[in-house]
């Protein structure tokens, strides 16, 4: 009787086993593999241009390792929490009142993105182009489109890191010059006055790593517009994600707040 009762055991532990096994074969192919990590793409539902500022994210082809958090995307890291609580401090404290209840997004060849004059991407380190995408985002930007770079940084976390990026941003102008910014840029006081990037948040390395911002101007010439604002080795917008999380230091969240409505406002004016 002992011995039955524990082939009974035996073959009620492998037949759970067995649907443990299948499940994960379901949603391995539902959801896809990258090597041994499950991945899968967020739900995205954009809404059409009505003439509100609109929040825009890039997504993107990701390059190897890029699915690391939580199985998602690079491109989708914060989505869309980081946006959501952007634009609600775009919306109390400035004329601006952005759409609220949806953002966006596009990849960088989307006819639709040349609606939106702002465009923002995340883990840029990860980024991988094809030669059509970058001639489509190339002519968003010489239309006047802006768009600003954040949360990425050498490897290993930041995927190809700086190399990466600058080699697709070459890609998408070939000319371009990529510069170190100053506080005494336009950007840095078109709402807020930031006089000194010692206080920009840096989300990675704490005291030991400090936030670089760089951007590129048309014909790089910095009298004319700013096409792309950068900022590397940092992630301003994680701080906007956890705000109200309790999450982050209410400084440095209100610091990072500060950097997003100037590019948003820079964006929209110029």
């Amino acid at each position: 009787m002992a011995a039955s009762r524990m082939a009974t055991r035996v073959t009620a532990v492998l037949a759970a086993v067995g649907t443990i096994a299948a499940l994960a074969v379901t949603l391995a192919a539902q959801r896809g593999f990258r090597g041994f990590q499950m991945s899968y793409e967020p739900d995205v539902s954009n809404v059409p241009y009505d003439g509100r500022f609109t929040f825009a994210r890039l997504k993107y082809q990701v390059g190897p390792g890029g699915y690391y958090y939580y199985g998602m995307p690079a491109w989708a890291h914060g989505y869309n929490r980081a946006e959501d609580n952007l634009t609600r401090i775009l919306n109390s404290i400035s004329a601006v009142h952005p759409r609220l209840d949806q953002s966006n997004v596009f990849g960088v060849d989307d006819p639709e993105l040349t609606k939106f004059p702002i465009a923002y991407m995340t883990e840029a380190g990860f980024w991988e182009m094809t030669d059509k995408e970058a001639a489509a985002f190339r002519a968003y930007l010489v239309k006047g489109g802006f768009v600003i770079f954040d949360d990425f940084r050498p490897p290993p976390r930041g995927g190809g890191g700086w190399e990466q990026f600058e080699s697709n941003m070459h890609r998408v102008l070939p000319d371009a010059h990529i510069v170190d910014m100053s506080p005494t840029d336009p950007i840095f006081h078109v709402f807020f006055d930031i006089d000194s990037f010692d206080i920009i948040p840096q989300a990675y390395d704490g005291p030991n790593g400090r936030p670089i911002i760089r951007g590129i101007y048309e014909d790089n010439d910095p009298s004319k517009r700013l096409m792309a604002i950068i900022n590397f080795n940092t992630d301003v917008s994680e701080y906007w994600e956890f705000s109200g999380q309790g999450l982050m230091p209410v400084d440095d969240s209100n610091e990072a707040y500060k950097l997003g409505v100037n590019y948003i406002i820079y964006g929209l004016t110029h």
